[in-house]
């Protein structure tokens, strides 16, 4: 099988990259070559910029796929972009979506791939909910082959997870921790949540990859592990060798301070993520997920330990959560008699 991944180093994309050349695929990725570091060994690289399509066409010319998948768009423009440059040289084509692009707030606390697709709080999934429109009108009408993939919040070894932390400065929350400052656990931190290892879902991206039966279907990947915002804060705190002094303070105070978290908590990690995978196990016999929070978030704060240059600390976040608390403390210090 010949694949091309667009991307193909990130947090989720590399798991997979790794997994599938590992079961023999001849995987290519393209990309601007920027992120070796998780590069997979035994894949071909095409250097070109994946937002230039005249840079694409070229460095793709005369090349045909059995399998494309795009990791790194997110808007119904790159989308158009994909399926001009992919259409009739691609047998199967995947769609990286969204799991945040489920209806919000919702209905039924287990989530299907038939749950409504509706978030009327965060622009990012409305645009991974375009792009899906776009792909399986041209599905139904052209026959693009496109299979959509639904990930919840999947993380790795470069990430510790969590509803309210600094996403490119991770080990922040660590720090704190360690340091015995306040952490933020939006609402009462009883919602329920499911956290993915990345080589979790890779299983079942790459048993779908060529799969013509998933050509014209959506499927969310994810564990079955499902934990509170308590539990998971406390393993990570377990991780770090830390007792997190955790302070639950209401999302909407939260998005109050960081207008910017308002899609993130209100529009996705506030709410349960309970996920049913009936789907993606009949599609792919055997897939179950195996890596238990405790023990990917443990991994995790080893493989930075490893990598000091990578324990890089987020002042701003660090501010914030301060403001939060400072804040929180104060209404609750005046509403006391």
């Amino acid at each position: 099988m010949k694949a091309l991944f667009i991307g193909g180093t990130g947090l989720i994309s590399s798991a997979v990259s790794r997994l599938a050349v590992e079961r023999g695929i001849e995987l290519a990725l393209l990309n601007r070559g920027q992120r070796g570091e998780f590069f997979p060994r035994g894949a071909r690289q095409i250097i070109a910029d994946h937002r230039d399509p005249e840079a694409v066409k070229e460095a793709l010319r005369g090349q045909d796929f059995d399998v494309v998948a795009d990791w790194i768009a997110y808007t119904p423009a790159q989308a158009a972009q994909d399926i001009e440059l992919f259409s009739g040289r691609a047998g199967q084509f995947f769609f990286i979506s969204s799991a945040s692009a489920y209806q919000k707030p919702a209905t039924h606390y287990l989530i299907t791939e038939s749950t409504p697709l509706a978030n009327p709080f965060w622009q990012y999934s409305r645009d991974k909910i375009a792009c899906e429109e776009l792909f399986l009108r041209e599905y139904r009408e052209k026959g693009f082959p496109v299979t959509i993939v639904r990930p919840s919040l999947t993380y790795g070894v470069s990430q510790i997870p969590a509803a309210v932390g600094s996403w490119n400065h991770p080990w922040t929350l660590v720090d704190r921790m360690r340091k015995g400052r306040p952490i933020v656990v939006p609402g009462d931190g009883t919602s329920l949540w499911t956290m993915t290892h990345n080589s979790d879902l890779a299983k079942g991206f790459v048993g779908l990859m060529g799969n013509i039966r998933a050509i014209g279907h959506a499927f969310h990947i994810t564990s079955d592990e499902v934990l509170t915002w308590n539990q998971i804060y406390r393993l990570i705190g377990d991780a770090a060798g830390a007792q997190p002094d955790i302070v639950h303070v209401a999302s909407d105070f939260i998005a109050a301070f960081d207008p910017d978290e308002r899609g993130n908590l209100i529009g996705d990690k506030a709410q349960c993520g309970v996920f049913d995978n009936s789907k993606i196990r009949a599609f792919v016999p055997g897939y179950t997920a195996t890596v238990p929070f405790a023990q990917g978030v443990r991994e995790s704060v080893q493989w930075f330990e490893k990598h000091p240059e990578r324990c890089t600390i987020d002042d701003g976040f660090n501010a914030l959560c301060d403001r939060i608390v400072g804040a929180h403390q104060t209404a609750l210090a005046s509403a006391r008699p």
